[in-house]
């Protein structure tokens, strides 16, 4: 295998995920800790005349890199309901209940588990997320010996998940409103809807207008990565550009290798650095700690293995096709990865609260995304191969 087909394959960027959030740990537990929270804290402005935006460069991050991440989901999303396999109805049942169920029932146990502590309730939402990037690469590990019908079902249950993941943002992790710049936002968007109606096929102004949509987001309260979702259902889906190219399409083609491997691993080595020099047996089994790695070890795949098979016991559904039960509990437990969303909720969800807390929600979401992952590749192992079909290299 030559060097480009190592880095476009899957296990690449899930692995250039866990390589930055290794760095980020040796890091932070080694004599350059001061560095890497100096660099982190570098205070980076921009203004034009009287308006400014000042922020610490882990802000520029996480509210300006994982902007386009989701603007990269919400192409994603658009195409997958309005053309792919999610604009079939009997295609939307079994992954719609999992991803239901794989975000309920994570937080059930999450808030369970921190009930009566008001401020450790605020991050209910951190376990249910998938992170799709390390649950794909650690499926692709067993090539052709899993039903191309199961990798369909986690990237379904993974869109899903992201859905759910925007609207739980939207409506309890947002400050207060400015009423004037949700204005110019909406404004923006009307704008965005304009250029669509009228055909317009340069991707230019659509990228000027949803750059002001970003900053009136980003002022108004609303968290500023939700910005990026929005704009991204008022990119045509099938009008063709100056390439001759569908533009949706052919912005989520260039997008996808910048997010994969810049913008992931950049958020991954920003905010996975833990020092552990001062952490005891108490921040371990903190409510906190605890709840969020069992929601996502043992919630996820209770929920979601739990409904599916309710699911298809009552007839509502059919297990993928090829796909052995075994194989399906496995796909079950690589829903428990959820290193990328998961870490970004619990920066929102604690984001006033210090560094005590944030070290909870990455020791939490390490242990139970590792944790997942290990049981998931023992029972993948296990599993017996179904029908096969294309290799997961020929899946685009």
């Amino acid at each position: 295998m030559n060097l480009s087909k190592i880095i476009h394959h899957e296990s690449f960027s899930g692995g250039l995920l866990v390589f930055a959030a290794i760095a980020a740990m040796i890091l932070a537990n080694s004599p350059g800790f001061g560095a890497y929270q100096g660099f982190l804290s570098v205070p980076v402005e921009v203004a034009v005349g009287n308006f400014e935006i000042a922020k610490p460069l882990i802000l520029w991050v996480n509210d300006g890199l994982m902007a386009l991440f989701f603007l990269l989901i919400g192409l994603e999303v658009k195409r997958e309901v309005l053309i792919g396999d999610l604009s079939l109805p009997k295609q939307i049942v079994l992954p719609g209940v999992a991803a239901v169920a794989g975000i309920i029932v994570p937080a059930l146990v999450y808030v369970f588990l921190t009930k009566g502590d008001p401020v450790a309730l605020r991050g209910w939402a951190i376990p249910a997320a998938t992170d799709i990037a390390f649950a794909l690469g650690v499926f692709s590990l067993f090539g052709t010996r899993l039903p191309i019908s199961l990798k369909l079902f986690l990237l379904s249950v993974a869109i899903f998940d992201d859905i759910g993941a925007i609207v739980i943002i939207a409506l309890f992790y947002s400050a207060d409103l400015s009423t004037l710049s949700l204005s110019v936002g909406l404004v923006g968007l009307l704008v965005l809807f304009v250029l669509n109606r009228f055909n317009v096929n340069s991707l230019t102004p659509y990228a000027l207008v949803g750059l002001v949509v970003w900053v009136a987001v980003l002022k108004s309260g609303v968290h500023a990565t939700l910005a990026g979702f929005a704009i991204a259902w008022f990119i045509p889906l099938k009008l063709k550009n100056s390439k001759g190219r569908p533009m949706a399409p052919d912005l989520e083609h260039a997008l996808h290798p910048w997010i994969a491997f810049f913008v992931l691993p950049i958020f991954a080595f920003a905010n996975a650095g833990v020092n552990l020099s001062n952490i005891g047996a108490e921040t371990f089994f903190s409510p906190v700690t605890l709840g969020i790695a069992l929601g996502l070890f043992i919630g996820k795949q209770i929920g979601i293995f739990g409904i599916c098979w309710l699911a298809i016991k009552m007839k509502l559904t059919e297990l993928p096709k090829g796909a052995t039960w075994l194989q399906f509990y496995g796909v079950s437990l690589l829903c428990g990865i959820g290193f990328t969303m998961s870490l970004f909720i619990g920066t929102l969800a604690f984001e006033d609260q210090g560094l005590a807390y944030q070290t909870t929600v990455k020791l939490g979401v390490i242990m139970g995304s590792l944790a997942s992952a290990i049981l998931a590749v023992v029972v993948l192992n296990l599993a017996k191969t179904g029908a096969q079909a294309k290799p997961l290299a020929n899946m685009t």
